[in-house]
């Protein structure tokens, strides 16, 4: 009976405690940091690359630069989601941590990843192409207020961040339905709101290309925007389907045990 019981399902509950404590021991952080960095370096090439090759070849069409990030996000969430959560942008970590699906010591650990990965992606195209197509920067369009561009920006984020809080919130909806939404909803936003604002949703995706390009005088509107979006974003979540759930918290901080099988 014994022998039963240790390889039965109190063993496998065992298994995955040891797995879950394992993964969340802080001598773990540099993975999740790591795929921070990659990710977001990762999105940040594909967003603001698809301007920087469209200005340089004329052969990527406004569909196709918008309908990619949603896609490089899709991909990262599937190969990497697991590992630290696939954040890719401050707003969506703040959301998390505001919403205490994450831990706020880990917060500023993950931005300066994400800037990190933002930068080396924005000196890559840089180095690569030179400066061209505002090296894939996001501006407000022609004859659009920084008001309007900033009011867009916040109804936009909020938007994304209620689609990532709400299908990290419930065990049904956690990897392959959460990769596509949160994918989808980046490409349409994209596809409806990229000529008036560029649709950034992103602090990291909008500072880094005009960091590197030396001309920072709109990136206020893709700060405030984004994180008071993200705000918004989390009241409502709390609306929708009242506190932080256990399913969130796994979404958000990832799942994947680093400790080798025996």
């Amino acid at each position: 009976m014994q022998d039963r019981l240790s390889t039965g399902p109190l063993q496998r509950l065992k298994d995955a405690q040891e797995a879950a404590a394992d993964f969340r021991s802080p001598a773990h952080e540099w993975r999740r940091v790591f795929s921070e960095a990659w990710g977001t370096f990762l999105l940040v090439v594909v967003a603001a690359g698809a301007g920087v090759v469209a200005a340089q070849s004329g052969e990527i069409s406004q569909s196709a630069k918008v309908v990619a990030p949603g896609l490089m996000v899709m991909a990262v969430i599937y190969f990497m989601g697991a590992v630290g959560g696939a954040h890719l942008n401050p707003a969506v970590t703040l959301a998390f941590a505001v919403r205490r699906n994450f831990p706020w010591s880990r917060v500023p650990g993950y931005i300066v990843a994400q800037i990190a990965g933002g930068l080396a992606a924005a000196c890559f195209l840089r180095v690569m192409f030179g400066n061209i197509g505002l090296l894939g920067a996001t501006v407000p369009g022609p004859g659009i207020s920084d008001l309007k561009a900033l009011i867009l920006e916040v109804l936009l984020t909020a938007g994304l961040v209620n689609v990532i809080l709400g299908t990290a919130s419930g065990a049904r909806n956690v990897g392959t339905n959460g990769a596509i939404a949160v994918g989808g909803y980046i490409a349409l936003a994209g596809l409806w709101a990229a000529p008036i604002t560029g649709a950034s949703m992103n602090p990291v995706r909008s500072f880094a290309p005009d960091f590197i390009r030396g001309d920072l005088h709109t990136d206020w509107i893709y700060i405030v925007g984004p994180i008071a979006g993200a705000m918004i974003a989390v009241g409502f979540e709390w609306i929708l389907k009242g506190g932080p759930t256990e399913a969130g918290s796994l979404a958000a901080q990832g799942d994947t045990p680093t400790k080798p099988r025996k």
